[in-house]
């Protein structure tokens, strides 16, 4: 196996393994997908963990292993087999991590009220006991 970059992998080739277990190894991966044909790369994310791909020599191959081993167990755990869609997560749905919330924003809904409201509700209070 040939170590390229990880964005130069061919995308009709490319297979994504998701739902992994954190004890997976490369070794586990490519006794089970080499099964299909022939493997170019195995790639496994340890930060976060939880994910792999792979790139066979042939697209066929990659379909094939698509279908027969989504929802098969691999260390364990049934994993997720598709093909690559070449785009992350974060890209495709517009963020995989939410960023912090901006510092002018209040954490608490009575904090973020106007001072109109808060005198509105302070007068009705007082009329509510006059009415007493």
């Amino acid at each position: 196996m040939s170590a390229r970059r990880f964005s130069d992998w061919n995308l009709e080739c490319k297979v994504y393994i998701g739902n992994i277990s954190n004890r997976t190894t490369k070794v586990d991966i490519e006794e089970v997908f080499s099964k299909y044909g022939p493997l170019r790369n195995v790639w496994i994310a340890r930060s976060p963990p939880g994910f792999a791909f792979v790139e066979y020599e042939d697209r066929r191959d990659a379909e094939e292993a698509c279908a027969c081993l989504d929802g098969s167990r691999l260390c364990s755990s049934r994993i997720r087999v598709e093909m690559s869609h070449g785009k992350t997560k974060r890209r495709r749905e517009g963020g995989g991590r939410r960023s912090p919330r901006p510092r002018y924003y209040s954490r608490s809904r009575s904090r973020s009220r106007s001072p109109r409201y808060n005198q509105r509700d302070k007068r009705d209070r007082s009329y509510s006991r006059e009415r007493r």
